[in-house]
């Protein structure tokens, strides 16, 4: 069979479309212009290649000979990798919401006019043969046809009215508003709300980990810990979402990892698909509140959770992997459950003693006849009931883990999208240089250096970034998303290991960011670069949804960096963007946890702690002062012999005799020189951020 037009492309996800019988083209001047000369309406099916319901409709409709037919007589066949062209899926979700009012999904089943690329209906999966309550996608293949062909009229009238839709869904700036903190306590009221006092976490099921909110709770509690009455009940929404969450099947109890969500509100039972971006997130909130309140167990979960992406996730060249599929072997969750005969056939009876209790082996299956490991018992309540300390429970259940993994390693593996985002190897590199600091694990802040190298070197040309790489192609301009959360990875990634290239690198890309893709007039960032493409619309979100808010993000890249420069460009553009989200949030502050986040550090002003010295002192005192739990500090430690500081950062800094000297920044102020770490602890606490 010839294979398509998409098996000339990168993404893994298109290239499992590559042998359809579908004509499709992948997005770009050749498919828009011919349904342009053909007069044809574009069918846009948009999804990823470790969506289940993007499978079922692949193997429905698009391998089925008939259904191709229809639709390479009538339509012009576009496919595109939503983790690939966000900046499409942003628009065209947003469309589908406002065309039909119902809500977005994948896979996404958009139909447009030829020239505009305006849509004019569509809706998520559509089966085959009608159900549930879905037409046939055949019989809605030749109903869309025959009405773009004669409705015209009505077409390019809904058309207007979507352009004008679209246009307005940034309310205009709060130019003049005075920012205070009002949509901080509304966002902490609302999660508290929202939080499920039984399982933790913030709606029922599906249930989603919402690591913004974690960390939000996380630091609306560190806020208050020097009042007379501290929120304890936003460190324990915080802690019981997190521990819950650890607890459960959603988190992988043999290989560490998280999936992307629970079926149900107890974490039990996951959708088993696991994304680099969740990991990165929950990775860096599990270590940080590690330290915030000692968790030995949030630090387990952490460092396994960086174990499994450096053991499976990870290239030969440094860069992460995008995802690994729910499904194996046809089924959704296969890889990762167990008969109970298998189980007892692997461990000794003392393992599988302690191990079916912590696990759930000695209750009823919880998927379809099989079981998903989730932890049901303490190891205290089993040692207790098996007369055995708990130390050697621990033992127990961790050699059984052991045996477990090695087995599940022979099984066949689940898909892994193998496309290295920088989007999203960002997130990574921020969780594994938090990480780092906060479990003291070097490894972990070598992989973090490794990757950002890739990036130099694979996806940096010109000045400029892009979005996407794979089988040594890397390709697509980057949008807002790479620019902003790369250089908030190294902003962090400085405070782990000092390199004067990666400062440079994070300068270069906020430099980008102003001048591609601020809004000067409006305040605020767009998705797409100025040179991007044209699209129907030039989308600027301030909200966050799976991923978290590029504005927000770079606004308090924009302020952390300002500080440390003195760069009042940045700290400027920071409280335009501030301005234009203002309406946002104080409308519905909890959809915009990253810019709550930037919000809190313009009012409450970032503390820089700067050390210079030896080498081991220096690296001696921030593993001393980084040990605590800071959200608006950051700590750069940086050695003696380092050259090509900027100015502003040098005159910060200057370094005279032996052993190491600190300065403790607040905004624009800074002390004078400490040169014992008990000076500086005092200075710290006056100052406590």
């Amino acid at each position: 069979m010839q294979r398509n037009r998409l098996a000339a492309e990168t993404s893994p996800y298109l290239l499992q479309h590559a042998d359809n019988p579908v004509d499709w083209y992948p997005w770009g001047a050749e498919a828009l212009a011919a349904a342009k000369r053909e007069n044809k309406p574009i069918l846009l099916s948009i999804g990823y290649s470790t969506c289940h319901w993007c499978h079922v409709m692949a193997h429905e409709s698009f391998e089925d000979p008939a259904t191709a037919a229809l639709m390479n007589a009538a339509f012009v066949n576009i496919k595109v990798d939503r983790e690939e062209r966000p900046d499409l899926d942003k628009i065209y979700q947003v469309a589908q919401q406002l065309i039909t009012h119902g809500s977005g999904g994948w896979p996404l089943t958009m139909f447009l006019t030829p020239g505009t690329q305006a849509p004019f209906f569509g809706g998520t999966y559509f089966p085959k043969e009608p159900r549930y309550g879905m037409p046939a996608f055949s019989d809605l293949l030749r109903r869309v046809a025959e009405y773009f062909h004669g409705h015209g009229a009505e077409i390019a009238q809904q058309n207007a009215q979507l352009t004008l839709a679209l246009a307005s869904l940034e309310p205009p700036p709060a130019d003049g508003a005075t920012l205070d903190a009002a949509p901080l306590h509304e966002a902490r009221a609302a999660l508290e709300r929202s939080f499920d006092a039984q399982f933790g976490g913030f709606s029922q099921a599906p249930k989603f980990p919402h690591p913004g909110s974690i960390e939000r709770c996380l630091r609306h509690w560190y806020g208050t810990s020097a009042a007379p009455s501290p929120d304890l009940k936003a460190l324990y929404m915080a802690s019981l979402t997190l521990t819950r969450m650890a607890e459960g099947g959603i988190y992988d109890q043999l290989g560490g990892g998280f999936s992307r969500y629970s079926v149900d509100k107890e974490w039990m039972i996951p959708h088993f698909e696991k994304m680099l971006y969740d990991n990165a997130l929950l990775l860096s909130e599990y270590a940080r509140a590690s330290l915030a309140t000692g968790e030995e167990a949030y630090a387990r979960v952490a460092g396994e959770t960086a174990d499994w992406v450096l053991r499976d996730m990870r290239s030969q060249q440094g860069g992460f992997y995008s995802s690994l599929d729910a499904d194996s072997e046809g089924q959704e969750g296969k890889f990762y459950v167990w008969t109970r005969t298998e189980v007892q056939a692997l461990l000794t009876p003392q393992q599988y003693a302690a191990f079916s209790r912590r696990f759930g082996i000695h209750l009823s299956a919880n998927f379809e006849g099989e079981w998903h490991l989730h932890a049901c018992e303490s190891v205290d309540a089993i040692a207790a009931g098996m007369g055995e300390s708990s130390p050697s429970i621990n033992a127990l259940i961790a050699s059984g883990r052991v045996n477990l993994l090695r087995v599940r390693d022979l099984r066949v593996w689940p898909a892994r999208d193998e496309k290295i985002l920088t989007a999203w190897n960002a997130l990574m590199i921020k969780g594994l240089a938090i990480s780092a600091r906060a479990l003291r694990r070097p490894d972990l802040a070598d992989a973090a250096t490794t990757a950002v190298d890739f990036i130099r070197r694979h996806l940096w040309r010109d000045g400029r970034l892009l979005a996407t790489y794979k089988d040594g192609r890397a390709h697509l301009p980057a949008y807002l998303d790479d620019y902003a959360f790369l250089a908030d990875a190294l902003l962090e990634l400085l405070q782990t290991r000092w390199r004067s290239a990666d400062l440079e690198f994070a300068v270069s890309l906020t430099e980008v960011l102003l001048s591609q893709f601020e809004d000067t007039q409006a305040g605020g960032f767009f998705f797409t670069a100025a040179d991007h493409e044209q699209l129907i619309h030039r989308s600027k979100t301030f909200s966050d949804d799976s991923l978290p808010s590029g504005n927000g993000v770079a606004t308090v890249v924009l302020s952390r960096l300002g500080l440390l420069l003195g760069e009042l460009r940045y700290l400027n553009a920071a409280e335009r963007t501030l301005q234009a989200g203002w309406p946002m949030l104080q409308q519905y502050p909890q959809a915009h946890m990253s810019l709550l986040n930037a919000l809190e550090d313009f009012l409450t002003s970032t503390q820089i702690l700067i050390i210079r010295g030896d080498t081991a002192e220096v690296e001696r005192w921030s593993t001393a002062i980084g040990a605590l739990y800071a959200p608006g500090r950051m700590i750069f430690a940086i050695p003696r012999d380092t050259h090509e500081l900027p100015p502003a950062l040098a005159a910060k800094s200057s370094v005279s005799g032996a052993g190491a000297v600190a300065y403790v920044c607040t905004g624009m102020t800074c002390s004078a020189p400490l040169d014992d770490l008990a000076s500086v602890a005092r200075e710290l606490a006056l100052r406590i951020r």
